[in-house]
């Protein structure tokens, strides 16, 4: 996966020993979530990160050297999430029928919600280019085309690529409904999960 080079070049700092330190670091970047959510990219301090994880502010700094360093750990961890996740579905989709692998997309897009969100407002604050955006996008879309061509024997992969595109945008409707009322927002989810079926099923010649 080609992660953008601003990514791929976050926390410069001192790795962390030992499950002591591998754990204090979880609770860096934790309260780093919470720090960055609440206040927002500019107005989050590292003092108040490093109160919020019970770290002393040396310690803080000797893993994670800036703010930015840190906010660019965050997005990387999300980057490999994704990259991960797409991954392991890959892996599983052959022997799954259409309606499950359809509810493992919507599946996923649950996982994502939050911290899709909180992504998006770091890659704005940190200014990330168009370029960079451009590669990411085509990371998902690859990620998502490889999965498809798995499930749909016989798919040409520009057909995949196609599909990959559709989806990704029928699956943001995952993350719109976030703010809608529990029962509507069940009944949306319920919808989503169906269009996404129906569009398998009609690629692979059954619908």
């Amino acid at each position: 996966m080609n992660l953008p080079k601003q990514i791929s070049d976050a926390a410069r700092g001192s790795e962390p020993k030992g499950e002591k330190g591998r754990l204090r670091v979880a609770a860096i970047m934790e309260a780093g979530v919470q720090v960055f959510t609440e206040k927002g990219y500019d107005a989050a301090t590292m003092t108040e990160i490093a109160a919020r994880s019970g770290t002393a502010i040396g310690s803080l700094y000797r893993f994670f050297p800036s703010k930015e360093s840190l906010a660019d750990a965050l997005l990387l961890r999300y980057a490999l999430h994704v990259k991960n996740g797409l991954a392991e579905m890959a892996q599983q989709v052959s022997e799954l029928p259409l309606e499950s692998v359809a509810d493992a997309f919507v599946d996923f897009m649950l996982v994502l919600q939050s911290q899709r969100s909180f992504a998006n407002s770091l890659v704005d604050a940190r200014g990330a280019s168009a370029d960079e955006r451009a590669r990411f996008r085509e990371v998902m879309r690859g990620g998502v085309a490889d999965i498809l061509r798995r499930a749909i024997p016989g798919l040409s992969p520009a057909k995949a690529k196609l599909m990959s595109v559709v989806l990704l945008h029928t699956l943001k409707g995952v993350v719109n409904t976030a703010n809608e009322e529990p029962a509507i927002r069940a009944m949306l989810l319920t919808e989503i999960r169906e269009l996404v079926r129906i569009y398998l099923a009609s690629a692979s010649g059954r619908g």
